[in-house]
């Protein structure tokens, strides 16, 4: 059963839908927090297996983002963000439902990232899945050249000085063709645009504010992880472009208790394929179970 709810986040409205199993108390809760651009929406389905599981689910958007609040709109805060999800925790323990001293954490790439940040701050959380994290910027980005790479940073840097003088941000599309001014551009760019939308209606936009990668430039979440007081699972894609393995397994080993998996396939196998998505979630159910018995 999936109902929506809503939570204030230092004044501003965050929208969301919990997804309860049977009715049952005392429920464990798995809070999903999505990516960089993403919206809850793309995490409907993972809420659900989660719940068949008898986990309760909660998804939701970032502040300025999807069918949350806040302005300027489609603009990454760090900093904000990483409140949104402590004040969705907070709506969880405080649920009739729900066992307060039993919230999961769950994070798809940039959300992977805020996960761990979180939960390094919050030793009630019970345990932290990091899909595709964010752990600090590949040093090189295969296929991007070096007068693309100049572009992007010209629009960084001009939509910080237009936030510095009030303005409303210079948007350029999340992703985009190669040679086109993109957060991400690929000659995969519109299958991964269908990956995003998930080929029809969806709260997802493709625009973002890029000043919003210079915070992202100094996000370090592996610092954060070796402060865990809760088990970590990271979950990588072999041929993963945009979080590599590499960083992925750095975020692994920071942690007193991580464990990383990498599974076969890209960076948009976790969106895209319903049965790689069925190996990875039971791997994850499988987590959390564990967790949850060694408390």
């Amino acid at each position: 059963m999936r109902t929506k709810v809503s939570f204030n986040a230092a004044g501003t409205r965050c929208a969301g839908y919990l997804t309860l199993p049977a009715e049952t108390v005392g429920l464990p809760c798995v809070v999903l927090c999505h990516g960089f651009s993403g919206t809850m929406d793309r995490l409907f389905d993972y809420a659900e297996r989660f719940a068949s599981a008898g986990f309760a689910a909660l998804v939701f958007d970032y502040r300025s983002f999807g069918e949350s609040a806040g302005e300027p709109r489609q603009l990454p805060d760090i900093g904000g963000q990483l409140a949104d999800i402590r004040a969705a925790v907070a709506f969880a323990r405080s649920h009739e439902r729900i066992d307060a001293e039993r919230i999961l954490l769950w994070g798809n790439s940039l959300g992977g990232a805020h996960a761990v940040a979180v939960a390094a701050d919050d030793p009630r959380i019970g345990a932290v899945v990091a899909q595709i994290p964010f752990n600090g910027f590949p040093k090189q980005v295969e296929g991007r050249k070096a007068r693309e790479t100049w572009k992007l940073l010209g629009a960084i840097v001009y939509d910080r000085l237009r936030g510095a003088a009030g303005m409303r941000p210079y948007y350029i599309p999340m992703v985009g063709r190669p040679g086109e001014l993109a957060v991400t551009a690929t000659s995969e760019a519109d299958n991964h645009i269908r990956t995003l939308t998930g080929g029809g209606e969806t709260l997802w936009r493709n625009r973002i504010a890029p000043r919003a990668l210079l915070s992202m430039m100094r996000y370090r979440p592996g610092a954060a992880a070796g402060r865990l007081s809760c088990p970590l699972l990271v979950c990588a894609a072999a041929d993963d472009r945009e979080t590599p393995v590499a960083t992925s397994r750095e975020l692994a080993e920071a942690a007193p208790e991580g464990e990383l998996r990498v599974y076969p396939g890209t960076h948009f196998s976790f969106y895209t394929d319903p049965s790689f998505r069925d190996t990875v979630v039971a791997d994850q159910i499988d987590f959390y179970r564990r967790a949850q018995a060694e408390v």
